[in-house]
This record gives C-alpha cells, sequence and structure tokens, in this order.
C-alpha cells in the first residue's frame, strides 16, 4: 500500500449549522447533486444531519477536498462552518459512498453513562475525542447503511 503523502489522499471532518431548516425533500436534492459532483471529482464520504446540525466527513485528493471546502464555506445554506480534524489516510473509509447520508433524532430517554458521538464531533474538544467519536459514527453509519 502506498504511503498517504504518496497518494495524496486526506479525510476531513468538519461541522456547520443550516442557515435555514432543511426540509426532507431539499436534503434529497442536495445530496442527489453532491454525489454527481464528487462522484467526477472523486471524493467519497458521510453526511450527518440532526436539528440543523451537519457533520461531514470528506475524504478524496488534499486540493480537491480544500477546493470543496472553500466552495461550502461560501454556500449560504451553511453558516458556522469549523473544521475539526485534517489527516492523511492511506485508505478511505467510505470507498463505495460518494456521499452517504443520515438523518439523526435526538432520543427522548438515555440511559445513564450515554455518550453522543455526534454532540463530541459537534464540540470538536480534542483530536482524540474527535478520532474516538468518527470511529464510533463511522461504525454506525456503516450497520446502518446496511438496511
Amino acid at each position: 500500500m502506498s504511503s498517504a503523502s504518496a497518494t495524496g489522499l486526506v479525510s476531513l471532518v468538519y461541522t456547520s449549522t443550516a442557515a435555514q431548516p432543511f426540509r426532507e425533500t431539499a436534503l434529497e436534492q442536495l445530496l442527489a447533486v453532491c454525489r454527481r459532483l464528487n462522484d467526477g471529482r472523486g471524493i467519497t464520504g458521510m453526511l450527518l444531519h440532526r436539528d440543523g446540525r451537519f457533520i461531514q466527513v470528506l475524504e478524496g485528493q488534499a486540493d480537491t477536498i480544500a477546493g470543496l471546502v472553500d466552495t461550502i464555506r461560501r454556500d449560504s445554506r451553511h453558516r458556522d462552518l469549523r473544521v475539526l480534524l485534517t489527516q492523511s489516510i492511506t485508505e478511505r473509509r467510505f470507498p463505495d459512498w460518494t456521499m452517504g447520508y443520515r438523518a439523526l433524532h435526538v432520543g427522548e430517554s438515555r440511559p445513564s453513562g450515554f455518550r453522543d458521538s455526534f454532540a463530541d464531533l459537534d464540540a470538536g474538544a480534542d483530536v482524540d475525542t474527535t478520532l474516538r467519536a468518527l470511529n464510533e459514527l463511522t461504525l454506525w453509519f456503516r450497520v446502518r447503511a446496511r438496511d
């Protein structure tokens, strides 16, 4: 397997807030466009949405990802974009998804000791917490994507 520097692949995780509430149909339309564009650019990843907050993982060539994040920053549908993590990778977490998507809903009751990986990522406390939450959400997402 080639090294990350030789491949130029990066994984970038960011959070943002929707400037206006998104209806599910609007999100589906946005996803259709993003998937088509991402496929042509060699970008993979996942998008999570909960209560007007987004967490997105993008994977691809470093310059392509940087350009996409600049475009997203200028998109009036987003505000408060914050990059939590950018790292060189040797392989993709989401090689088959031009943009996997899940809407998350906050549960009414939570058991004692409950940890909310979405909230942990959204907070972006530190690199270790961010990586742990990303790994947990990746596993959660992959299991549910088979449904």
